[in-house]
């Protein structure tokens, strides 16, 4: 944030579309005070800044120890004896250039919290809290406690007597268009048919556009009842008539909230928010159990020594003292135990969790958007811990005691032989984006694969952004461009923890890099994290997960909105096939003529900038590199070889003339302003002359009615701004492809404006415009369109004819780059996509709402991915300690806007009989081909080895989609063969001379109606 209040929408992008840009403005004016700098204040702190508030003051009084270096990452051995605050300033300070961070060495006082608009509390005393926490509530700051201790975490916010929240959710209005509404009391609305009803029942809409019932339009905001296919609002029986067109928009309410004092809120378990539903007697005793310890330290000077049965019966007594008075219906003293057992404990996962949860909070203190904590939350990973009493029971006091190094703080709550097994891990990291840094943050604190024969190998094949900065935190500006992420990442997680292995890779993870990821390379991990950014890729390295039985640590974070899935072989399901989510495809008949929400201009945009600057450059280029381009665009069929061959005819048609090719910068004036006049106003006049505004149905309904907005053509006005726009955006796009260099000056492309000749507009008769994409499948599947067929044979000819050689033709395709601001690339889809949006009276977009649709932007926060990673590596520890019942296991989501959290136990895997036998997808038929120097097998010799070890007998076997093997064809010669050169031969594939297990999927004679079966997973070598 600049002082003038302006948000750099460069670094912040991606986070301006989770809080907008008046939240983003009012965090930019506010003042944060985060008291302690051990692991929590400063996850809180990172968070913090990262988020864009005016300044951060970080305060510590104390100096760092060897415990510290298991969670704060940015401390060091050479800081040891040196104050957490002043140590931290430095790195804190490279996080965010628009926000200022000092640091207060002194002492807490009431005087210096009244800077502040928002004070947090980390590493304090109850009585510190309670003090301050009154202070603060009396003079209208913002108060925030966080504390973690071991597997368990507390969070309290009190926004003082009155706060108001302008946006609960920060979700997107909902809005549609209307159908029909009824005259009556109350009146029905039914949106139309193509539009699923989001309305929540109580909100509150309001009406515009509607012809007929115009009164609704000037209405103020109205509730609502939802009903199944329509919902009602107010009388309308004296309106008007509807006639047709409207849109209803749901309308945000505001929420003035009361929150208790520190003190006053203590006493009121009604302000307990649930993090896990099995848990609430758990966070309950929480409740009292952390207050009791705070009674411990304050008498012992000292927390509870690790798995001290002495320590823990006193701090049990003092809870029951507690419970005297809370009177809890029931209170879980094994809780109670542990917490004193792991007190002494300072985990990264758990502060990572916790402390974006804190952050969140002072966003939403700052920004006034989104639901406040209201009151108390308690967290717990207790599951963490053994699972069977008897091997917690055989712990004992030494094997906790701290050693003098780095992982002290961890090895506090599992133990030095958990340690050791920690560094001599080999896990696969996917990704090194915003959940692979934070995941990479926490391997360096908990010494994963940081032991002798430890490994950690990452792959990301993207380089480092503007638009990273603000949430993937171990990248720097000097980084941005030239750098590759996994490189950066895994040197900056080296400077946090020397001790590291990590190797760093730039492969996309798919088929082309299955000779680097292979039989062999899966078999030598313990398991793989998935910080990706799509679902195909997860879905990808879900089955190679499975196939080589690895567990698999899932995450995904989309604006407040988190979710992680743990994967254990045999014992949960898989990611899956079924984890496949897409935005709903918009139909191309709405794309091309019948457009109603911003989303299809902007869909239409990009794919004009795709085909213009992309597709037609692409496609020259392979006609004049590949001498079989046109037979094989024959084989695409007649609507598409049709697209491709008019682009390339129309670049080279005639070009030993001169042909229609640019040679200067007037010339891509000239066919930009041509190119505006064709979209926004000729190919508006054809549809308006197939379909006058008058039009009917066959069924005497208005054609232009519900989803179809009349369109009407425009008139192009050089002084008109969106219209230069479109024209300077793709003026200097098309000079690019062809090597012309343009000019952004307007004054000059005016002027070569005004020598432009457009042609008039002329209907044309013959244009066939379909109304529904079957309409359109239907025509292609009857084969009628001799004109297209025609013209095919006509472009086919004319290339053949054409004499090229010697001629420099070759052309210079654009891809979409939606993070560059000054390449013309989103100036050209705001503008197109604004423009024919004017054309059917679609509200248009701006600049940032348009990148983020047009580019398929994720919205994201650091704090949501924070939260996420540290929920991942809670399950690590599971993993690790290779707990087998899933009941240890949580999978989640969470909602940080509202403070919606669902942690769950993943579900079990499906499991399918074949020939009586209970098979899951874990299971296959292992076949190690070359056994004692022997040759590879044959089809057959595999056939066999399957009847007697199984005893099942394969009557057909594919691999993919191609059938090697079935019983009823004449598959002999086959059975001699070895099955790798069966498969070679049926595919035309070569198979890769790397370690890869080939996957064939057989039926069985013995269960042939079963739709599911183990694969065979045979070993060539």
């Amino acid at each position: 944030m600049t002082e003038m209040g302006e948000i750099d929408e460069g670094f912040y992008s991606r986070q301006l579309y989770v809080l907008g840009r008046e939240a983003m403005q009012r965090m930019g004016a506010a003042r944060v005070l985060i008291a302690g700098m051990r692991g929590l204040g400063v996850e809180i702190a990172k968070n913090v800044i990262l988020s864009g508030v005016n300044s951060v003051t970080v305060q510590d009084e104390g100096v760092a120890s060897w415990t510290d270096l298991t969670s704060q990452f940015f401390l060091n051995e050479s800081h040891i004896g040196q104050n957490r605050a002043t140590s931290s300033l430095p790195q804190l300070s490279a996080l965010n250039p628009h926000v200022h961070v000092s640091v207060h060495t002194g002492p807490l006082d009431e005087n210096l919290l009244l800077q502040f608009q928002v004070v947090v509390l980390t590493d304090s005393s109850l009585d510190d809290q309670k003090r301050f926490g009154r202070h603060c509530h009396l003079n209208g700051i913002k108060f925030i406690v966080a504390d973690t201790k071991g597997l368990c975490g507390q969070l309290f916010s009190d926004f003082g007597e009155e706060f108001e929240v302008l946006d609960a959710d920060g979700e997107t209005p909902v809005s549609a268009m209307i159908e029909h509404i009824t005259k009556g009391n109350p009146g029905m609305v039914t949106c139309t048919y193509n539009q699923k009803l989001h309305f929540r029942d109580g909100c509150e809409v309001s009406f515009s556009e509607v012809q007929g019932m115009t009164e609704l339009n000037s209405m103020s905001p109205m509730k609502i009842t939802v009903c199944p296919d329509c919902f009602s609002i107010v009388d309308t029986s004296g309106f008007s008539e509807y006639k047709r067109g409207g849109i209803v928009t749901e309308v945000k309410q505001r929420h003035v909230l009361k929150f208790k004092s520190l003190d006053e809120a203590l006493l009121d378990r009604e302000l307990l928010v649930n993090t896990d539903f099995g848990k609430t007697a758990r966070h309950e005793t929480l409740h009292l159990a952390f207050q009791a310890l705070h009674s411990f330290v304050k008498k012992e000077g000292r927390l509870p020594k690790p798995r001290s049965q002495s320590d823990a019966d006193v701090l049990a007594v003092m809870v029951r003292e507690l419970n005297a008075a809370a009177q809890l219906e029931q209170l879980d003293e094994a809780v109670v135990r542990r917490l004193s057992y792991t007190a002494q404990g300072d985990l990264a996962p758990l502060n990572a969790f916790i402390g974006a949860l804190a952050a969140q909070e002072v966003i939403k203190a700052c920004g006034r958007k989104f639901m406040p904590l209201q009151q108390w939350l308690y967290f717990d990973a207790l599951e963490c811990l053994p699972e069977d009493d008897e091997d917690e029971d055989q712990l004992t006091e030494d094997c906790f005691s701290p050693k003098g190094v780095r992982y002290d703080g961890q090895i506090a709550v599992f133990g030095s032989a958990f340690q050791e097994k920690l560094g001599r891990q080999k896990h696969f990291l996917v990704g090194a984006g915003a959940i692979g840094c934070e995941l990479f943050k926490n391997f360096a604190l908990i010494g994963l694969g940081a032991g002798e024969g430890g490994h950690i190998t990452v792959t990301d094949m993207d380089s480092i952004e503007r638009s990273n900065l603000h949430r993937q935190f171990l990248f720097r500006s000097k980084d941005i461009g030239v750098r590759d992420k996994s490189e950066v990442a895994a040197k900056a997680v080296k400077a946090m923890n020397p001790e590291m292995n990590i190797t760093a890779h730039q492969n996309r993870l798919g088929s082309d890099s299955e000779h680097v990821y292979d039989y062999h390379f899966f078999m030598g991990l313990d398991g793989v994290f998935a910080a990706l950014d799509n679902v195909e890729t997860r879905v990808y390295l879900d089955e190679r997960c499975v196939r080589h039985k690895k567990p698999m640590l899932e995450g995904g974070t989309r604006g407040g909105q988190g979710h992680t899935l743990v994967v254990v072989p045999h014992l949960t399901e898989s990611y899956g096939p079924h984890g496949l989510s897409s935005d709903e495809a918009i139909p191309l008949c709405t794309l091309k003529n019948f457009p109603y929400r911003i989303e299809h201009t902007l869909q239409w945009a990009r794919d004009q900038f795709e085909g213009l600057f992309k597709q037609t450059p692409d496609n020259v280029n392979l006609y004049l590199r590949e001498p079989g381009f046109v037979e094989r665009t024959l084989g695409l069929g007649e609507g598409e070889a049709l697209d491709v061959l008019q682009g390339v005819c129309s670049n080279l048609e005639g070009i030993e003339a001169g042909g229609q090719r640019p040679t200067c910068w007037e010339d891509c004036v000239g066919w930009a302003r041509c190119k505006w006049e064709t979209l926004y106003n000729n190919d508006i006049l054809q549809l308006l002359h197939c379909f006058p505004p008058e039009q009917v149905t066959s069924s005497g309904l208005p054609f232009w009615s519900g989803a179809k907005r009349c369109p009407h053509p425009l008139t192009f006005d050089p002084n008109n701004t969106t219209h230069m726009d479109y024209v300077v955006a793709a003026a200097n796009l098309y000079g690019q492809i062809y090597g012309i260099k343009g000019t952004k000056d307007r004054a000059s492309i005016k002027k070569v404006l005004e020598e432009v000749r457009v042609p008039p507009f002329s209907p044309k008769s013959s244009v066939k415009i379909y109304v529904t994409d079957e309409e359109m499948d239907a025509e292609k599947q009857r084969g009628n369109d001799d004109a297209g067929k025609a013209r095919l044979d006509e472009l086919t000819e004319k290339l053949a004819s054409l004499s090229l050689s010697g001629l420099a033709l070759q052309m210079h395709p654009i891809d979409f780059e939606k993070d560059v601001d000054d390449n013309f690339h989103v100036d050209y889809i705001v503008a197109a996509s604004n423009l024919r949006a004017e054309n059917y009276d679609i509200p248009a977009a701006d600049r940032l709402q348009s990148k983020r649709i047009a580019g398929r932007i994720m919205p994201a926060i650091a704090t949501t991915t924070a939260a996420v990673a540290g929920l991942m590596c809670l399950e690590l520890y599971k993993l690790v300690q290779g707990h087998r019942k899933i009941s240890s296991y949580r999978s989640a989501f969470l909602n940080l806007a509202v403070n919606h959290f669902v942690l769950s136990i993943p579900c079990r895997p499906q499991h399918f009989t074949v020939a009586g036998k209970e098979y899951s997808l874990w299971d296959d038929f292992l076949v190690e081909s070359r056994r004692d120097g022997q040759q590879e097998m044959t089809l057959g010799d595999l056939l066999q080895y399957i009847k007697e070890k199984y005893g099942l007998e394969v009557t057909s076997l594919f691999y993919k989609t191609a059938l090697l093997y079935d019983v009823n064809s004449d598959h002999k010669e086959r059975l001699k063969q070895s099955v790798s050169d069966v498969v070679r031969s049926v595919t035309k594939a070569e198979i890769p001379q790397q370690k890869q297990m080939l996957e064939m999927f057989p039926s069985f004679a013995e269960d042939e109606d079963c739709e599911i079966v183990p694969p065979i997973r045979y070993l060539p070598w």
